[in-house]
């Protein structure tokens, strides 16, 4: 298989792009490596003609990378009209920042206000004037709205240096958090406290937060900073967390005050982890001896209720929910049903389903379950399917469930929505937007988001409207689909589902025997086509490809790679797709559990087919069912997400095939 030249895609413009000669231009663009194909076709306008400016941007980087301020400043005269001359000019000052002084700083933020950059800059300076000691400047540049912990910790500080006793007052709300806060904060705690603002009740509302976190060795820290008579309470919480079965000694903690009751109900959700049944027998006793508050009592029982579902004591739970309806809460009441859903117990499926708030009754996803409840129970059949028929009207899951059974089309309502040549315009105009697409296009991706996230959450619903579809026209079609939430419009399915990298997604289809509907709809949802998407996991590319996983399939189809080209569409789709055409050889065909298997791994599913009662479930059951709330709206969105988009490709492909239909295994 053919594989990117990694010399031609560089994924990092600074990194790589600079080290080339600065002859070599690729169609008279320098480094553009994270431009898809339909990007360069769709513009290639924004691409050739800033070909001079770009290598100039790119050797002044080179020239401050360097310290050659002379040759940076010479460059600098030639990219009065880029729309990066603001990335270059804070880069010289940000190498300067300790000899810069406020005119300087004054000048940026005059000329670029409200950007993205004005704002870092402005943060780098508040910290750079708490270097100098410099409070009185320090308190005049620093703003609320664009600060962090650490600068609203610089900005108290400096106040109170500069004699302003009312700091003291804003203290106790950054120190009592159930994290440790940044080392600039320190002072500041320092003076609260040596002023005596640290009380008693500060000091445990912190230290219960912290347990509850489980930052147990900071909450040691902060008992320590109690009277002698709170700290032996907080002590004894702290060994109640260790052996929340403690508590079967009742006379131990029969004192009536507030911190006990804090310490018991802890100990009670610690050990409902280990053992429900027996915190659920203690909690009666308890509620007897203590005068918990109304909405503590409600917020125990649920979560005791919660950990008795997930240990199997499901009778228990529902007698607890029977004998106190407030309990009932949406995570609870879900929990029944499935419950209810798995074991086909249909009469409590219809009676727990009664039991959710109404708006969530009205959801597509309950609708759908009590028509089905209804069917198995024989009930009256026109009810039945008119409950489906409202159903199937949505685009969804659901609805096409509902559109299979009543064996009509699905509903796909697909209306793009129209953009005036103005609208468009002002927003392409907009400096945030124009370096936003700069970036893009130069493949500094990271700082294109920024700066794009940036200017768009000022702008308005319809201008929002007008950047997606400039994003989906420039082939960034993440933005493109983020622009659409944002803008809670739901209906151009164009812009939502864009046929992006298709000359790569047929190519592997070809290859692979998968219909190109699936790996679009895999790839839709692993990434919103964003190439360079790394996950916490450590997921790479288009089809969110584990390196691991990525080296051992290509290793299978005769291919050598290295982890920097998952980042390429080409290879990532290839390997997502071979990677995909695995677990469907594995699952015999079932594009069910592939999916299942592709987000929580093959082993997991194995697992869960494993279990006698999964075996003989339908496979909405077997679906709706899945063990992970992830995975369970993974496979529902691929599926329907593959509907959307065999229409997008103009062929029409069925929701579930009779084989997927007839049993998940």
């Amino acid at each position: 298989m053919r594989l990117f030249n990694r010399e031609r895609f560089k994924h990092s413009f600074y990194g790589k792009c600079h080290l080339l000669s600065s002859t070599v231009l690729l169609a008279g663009s320098l480094c553009v490596s994270a431009v898809s194909w339909s990007q360069t076709q769709a513009a290639p306008d924004a691409i050739a003609d800033k070909s001079v400016q770009r290598k100039a941007y790119a050797e002044a980087h080179e020239a401050l990378s360097q310290s050659r301020y002379s040759d940076y400043r010479e460059l600098r005269d030639s990219l009065a009209t880029y729309p990066l001359l603001p990335y270059i000019e804070y880069r010289y000052i940000t190498r300067r920042i300790s000899r810069v002084d406020h005119s300087e700083i004054d000048q940026f933020l005059a000329r670029y206000p409200d950007s993205y950059l004005a704002d870092k800059l402005e943060r780098l300076w508040i910290e750079k004037l708490a270097e100098k000691r410099d409070w009185e400047s320090l308190t005049r540049y620093y703003r609320p709205e664009n600060s962090t912990t650490t600068l609203a910790c610089l900005n108290l500080r400096a106040r109170i240096n500069m004699g302003d006793k009312t700091a003291l007052d804003e203290v106790a709300a950054l120190w009592d958090v159930d994290h440790s806060q940044p080392k600039a904060c320190d002072p500041v705690f320092a003076a609260w406290m040596q002023a005596d603002r640290l009380t008693d009740d500060i000091a445990w509302s912190r230290f219960v937060k912290t347990m509850d976190a489980r930052q147990r060795s900071l909450a040691r820290y902060i008992s320590k900073q109690m009277s002698p008579e709170t700290k032996a309470l907080a002590d004894l919480y702290y060994r109640v967390d260790s052996n929340p079965r403690l508590l079967r000694d009742m006379q131990r903690f029969s004192l009536q005050s507030s911190r006990m009751q804090d310490l018991i109900l802890h100990g009670l959700q610690r050990l409902s982890l280990r053992d429900a049944a027996l915190a659920i027998d203690l909690w009666h006793k308890y509620d007897a001896q203590q005068l918990f508050d109304d909405q503590e009592r409600i917020d125990t029982q649920r979560y005791i209720a919660v950990r008795l579902l997930r240990q199997d004591h499901t009778d228990q739970a529902e007698a607890l929910l029977a004998s106190s309806p407030a309990l009932s809460s949406e995570t609870v009441t879900q929990w029944l049903i499935r419950d209810a859903l798995r074991k086909q117990d249909w009469e409590r499926v219809q009676k727990w389903i009664g039991m959710l708030p109404a708006d969530e009754q009205a959801s597509e996803r309950w609708r759908y379950w009590r028509a089905r409840a209804l069917t198995q129970q024989n009930r009256e059949a026109a009810q039945v399917r008119d409950l489906y028929a409202e159903v199937a009207k949505t685009r969804s899951f659901y609805g096409f469930l509902a559109a299979d059974i009543l064996g009509q089309d699905y509903e796909l309502v697909d209306k793009p929505i129209q953009v005036s040549q103005d609208s468009y315009r002002a927003v392409s105009q907009n400096p945030g937007i124009v370096r936003a697409r700069e970036l893009y296009i130069i493949g500094e991706n990271l700082d294109a988001r920024r700066e794009w996230y940036h200017t768009t959450r000022a702008l308005s619903k319809a201008q929002v409207i007008a950047a997606g579809k400039l994003a989906e026209n420039w082939g960034w079609h993440r933005n493109g689909i983020q622009a659409m939430i944002q803008a809670s419009y739901w209906d151009d399915l164009q812009t939502r589902f864009p046929l992006a990298y298709q000359e790569h997604v047929n190519s592997t289809a070809k290859e692979t025997a998968i219909e190109p509907h699936l790996l679009f709809a895999i790839a839709r949802q692993e990434s919103a086509f964003t190439p360079d998407a790394r996950s916490s996991a450590g997921a790479l590319g288009l089809m969110q490809l584990l390196p691991s996983t990525a080296k051992q399939t290509a290793r299978r189809n005769g291919m050598s790679i290295s982890t920097w080209d998952l980042l390429t569409p080409e290879t990532n789709i290839a390997l997502g797709g071979r990677y995909l055409g695995q677990l469907l050889n594995q699952f015999d065909g079932n594009r069910i559990l592939a999916a299942a298997a592709y987000n929580a791994g093959p082993t997991r599913v194995k697992q869960w087919l494993n279990d006698d009662k999964a075996s003989q479930l339908p496979f909405d059951i077997w679906i709706e069912t899945i063990p992970y709330r992830e995975t369970r709206g993974y496979v529902q969105n691929v599926l329907a997400y593959s509907v959307i988009y065999g229409y997008r490709l103009g062929d029409k492909k069925p929701f579930i095939t009779q084989g997927e239909a007839k049993k998940p295994l």
